[in-house]
């Protein structure tokens, strides 16, 4: 017995969400022309081989943990040892904890 074959897409659609993307349509803006997940858009992007993904800063290293631990410890006025469990806690969070405690 054959399977019935189920299409997401049809030509026309592909061809509208191509054209929509490459004048410049936001991804979310499509999926929610199409009825469709942004995922669902950017894989059939990706499949159409027109999706370009979203770069992330380059050439901008973020800090080490142990870095923003000392930066920390300094602008407290304490010694890294004694808040050296913070190595446990997330880079992000220890951003914005040395961000707080510099202002």
């Amino acid at each position: 017995m054959a399977k019935a074959v189920v299409v997401n897409y049809t030509a026309e659609q592909t061809a509208q969400v191509v054209a929509d993307y490459s004048a410049g349509v936001s991804v979310e803006t499509i999926a929610e022309n199409m009825g469709k997940t942004a995922r669902s858009i950017i894989a059939k992007l990706s499949r159409e081989g027109v999706y370009v993904a979203k770069s992330k800063a380059k050439g901008v290293a973020a800090p080490r943990k142990a870095e923003l631990i000392t930066e920390i410890a300094t602008a407290i006025g304490t010694s890294e040892e004694l808040i050296e469990s913070l190595e446990k806690a997330t880079r992000e969070a220890l951003e914005l904890i040395a961000k707080a405690v510099k202002a």
